[in-house]
C-alpha cells in the first residue's frame, strides 16, 4: 500500500503481510505510508461488504435436460454451461438434415428433395421443438406464473407458432408456404448457442466474485472505546475503526489512521 489516502480494494480481504515491528506512533491519514511496515494499523471501516454478490438475473431450475425453471436467478452456472453446450451440439446435428430436407428450404436454394423428405423434416423438427426448445417452453411457463413476461416467453411463442404452422402445412391444412421447419430448427440452435454463451459469461463472473469473497476474513476487530470487539465484516458501518493484525486481511474499504504497512 503506497498511499493511505486510497481505499483498500473494496475490503475483499487483501492480504497484508508484516515486515517489521508495529509502529506505535499515530500516523495521519494524509501522511505517506512507509513500505515494509507492519499492518497492525487501524482502519476506518466502510460498509463495502454487506453487498450480496450475484444479484443478477438467473436461470434456476435447469435440470439435466437443460430445463429452465425460472429466468430470474442464475444458480449453478457451471452445470448450466455444460447442459446448454450439450443441447446446442446435439440439436445442431439434428438441425442439419432438418434444414436440408425441408421443402421450403430446398425451394429457396433451387434443389429438389423427395416427397418423403418433408416428413423427415417434420419428425426432426418435432424432436428439436420438444427437446431443444424445452428450456424456453418451461421458462415461458415460469414467467407466466410469476407474471413477469420476458425473453423466454418471446422465444417460446416464436418456436411454438413455427411448430404448429409447419405441421399444418405438412398435413396440407394450410398453404405449403407456411412450412417453417428449417426456420424452427435454426431458431432453436441459435437461441441455444446464445444461452450457452450467456451462461458461460455468468459462470466466469460468478467465479471471479466468489474468489474475491473468499479473501474476506470471517471476523473484523472493531475498536469500541478502550475495547476491541470481534464482529462480522458485514456488520461494519462507515466510521468504524478496525484493527488489522500483521499478516491479516482487510475486512472493508478504509484509510489508515494509525500504523504503517506494506499492502
Amino acid at each position: 500500500m503506497t498511499d493511505p489516502n486510497s481505499h483498500q480494494h473494496h475490503g475483499h480481504g487483501t492480504d497484508a503481510p508484516a515486515h517489521g515491528e508495529h509502529h506505535h506512533g499515530s500516523v495521519s491519514a494524509h501522511a505517506s505510508a512507509e513500505a515494509h511496515g507492519t499492518h497492525e494499523g487501524q482502519h476506518t471501516g466502510h460498509q463495502g461488504h454487506a453487498m450480496n454478490h450475484g444479484q443478477h438475473s438467473d436461470h434456476t431450475g435447469l435440470d439435466e435436460n437443460g430445463v429452465h425453471g425460472d429466468h430470474s436467478g442464475h444458480g449453478g452456472h457451471g452445470d448450466h454451461v455444460g447442459q446448454f453446450r450439450r443441447l446446442f451440439w446435439i440439436n445442431l446435428v439434428i438441425a442439419i438434415p432438418a434444414v436440408t430436407l425441408s421443402p421450403m428450404f430446398s425451394m429457396l436454394l433451387g434443389y429438389e428433395v423427395p416427397g418423403w423428405a418433408g416428413w423427415v423434416a417434420a419428425v426432426l423438427g418435432t424432436v428439436m421443438y420438444v427437446w431443444g426448445g424445452r428450456p424456453f417452453l418451461t421458462g415461458a411457463v415460469s414467467e407466466l406464473k410469476s407474471r413477469k413476461p420476458g425473453m423466454m416467453l418471446l422465444i417460446a411463442l416464436a418456436i411454438t407458432v413455427a411448430f404448429f404452422a409447419s405441421w399444418a402445412a405438412t398435413l396440407g391444412l394450410v398453404h405449403h408456404e407456411l412450412e417453417f421447419w428449417w426456420e424452427l430448427a435454426l431458431l432453436i440452435v441459435i437461441m441455444l448457442l446464445g444461452h450457452w454463451i450467456e451462461m458461460r459469461s455468468l459462470a466466469q463472473t460468478t467465479s471471479a466474485l466468489d474468489s474475491l469473497a473468499a479473501l474476506l476474513p470471517d471476523e473484523a476487530e472493531r475498536v469500541e472505546g478502550e475495547n476491541v470487539v470481534k464482529v462480522a465484516p458485514a456488520d461494519l458501518v462507515v466510521g468504524d475503526v478496525v484493527i488489522v493484525r500483521p499478516g491479516g486481511s482487510v475486512p472493508a474499504d478504509g484509510t489508515i489512521v494509525d500504523g504503517r504497512a506494506d499492502m
